[in-house]
């Protein structure tokens, strides 16, 4: 069965949230943690919580993506940035704990001109400090763009963080198709091979998830532009390649494109009319 979800504002609360997903077709979904932005973390509500589990599980959610905010950097040369990303994903992580058995994504940062090996090093000794052995969530590093000064623009830097890391076990990877192809890794060409370098890389078996984008500029380009699935250089092919694979359609896929619930609901729709 296909796994696929999008991603939906926690704003109203858990359940609302979880309504909305099975209204549009959806069986899995991804959240921010808190603003994007950055800021505080919503109180939980554990009814609210409750009430979002018995959902999931009447209607056979499978794994959720909650995703760290976009000004998380695990790897800032200023000591701030880093103290929020500790607190934060310490944070999250203990939160996550009422959503046992989960994934929390994060993009690894930006090196911003220290080199990517002392990215690399700050970011592995980040989830050093935060990983515990008893946490039931397993933490997502995803594949980036390589714009600016991004780390984790091949799979080689992600296998390099993982290397440092003590708790492997509690890592993963989350593939967004938009990201990896403007990266250069042609995934609409040559996805077996891609694969294969990832398997090399990494290992096919901490591939977690699947962010599942078209891309608005291509092959390459280094830009992270999300286009709706079809409107940009990959195509319905392609994204229909991708969730049929054997490696990977069992994977939750998650959708990011720019879309409001009716053009999700179009898109869910379309996938799981191609996986029949």
């Amino acid at each position: 069965m296909l796994t696929i979800g999008c991603h939906m504002s926690v704003a109203k609360g858990f359940t609302a949230m979880g309504k909305q997903a099975v209204e549009i077709g959806a069986n899995t979904l991804q959240f921010f943690t808190r603003n994007p932005r950055g800021g505080n973390a919503k109180e939980l509500k554990e009814e609210d919580v409750q009430g979002f589990l018995k959902l999931a599980k009447e209607h056979g959610f499978g794994k959720l993506i909650a995703h760290a905010p976009y000004t998380l950097n695990a790897c800032s040369d200023k000591p701030e940035v880093l103290d929020f990303a500790r607190r934060a994903m310490k944070e999250d992580l203990e939160r996550l704990e009422y959503l046992p058995g989960n994934y929390y994504n994060f993009h690894p940062g930006s090196h911003v001109g220290q080199g990517s090996q002392e990215g690399i090093r700050k970011i592995a000794g980040l989830l050093n400090e935060i990983l515990t052995k008893e946490q039931r969530t397993t933490v997502l590093l995803e594949t980036m763009a390589g714009k600016g000064s991004e780390v984790g623009r091949s799979f080689e830097e992600l296998a390099e963080i993982i290397a440092l890391v003590e708790r492997k076990e509690k890592l993963g990877v989350c593939l967004d198709t938009c990201h990896v192809f403007d990266g250069g890794y042609d995934i609409k060409g040559n996805l077996e091979g891609v694969l294969e370098k990832f398997d090399c890389a990494i290992g096919l078996e901490r591939l977690k998830a699947v962010h599942l984008n078209d891309s608005m500029y291509g092959l390459g380009s280094h830009k992270d532009r999300h286009a709706r699935l079809g409107e940009g250089h990959l195509g319905w092919e392609a994204v229909f390649q991708i969730i049929s694979h054997p490696k990977l359609k069992e994977l939750p896929f998650c959708l990011e494109t720019p879309n409001e619930l009716s053009g999700y609901a179009e898109e869910i729709r379309i996938l799981r009319e191609s996986r029949l």
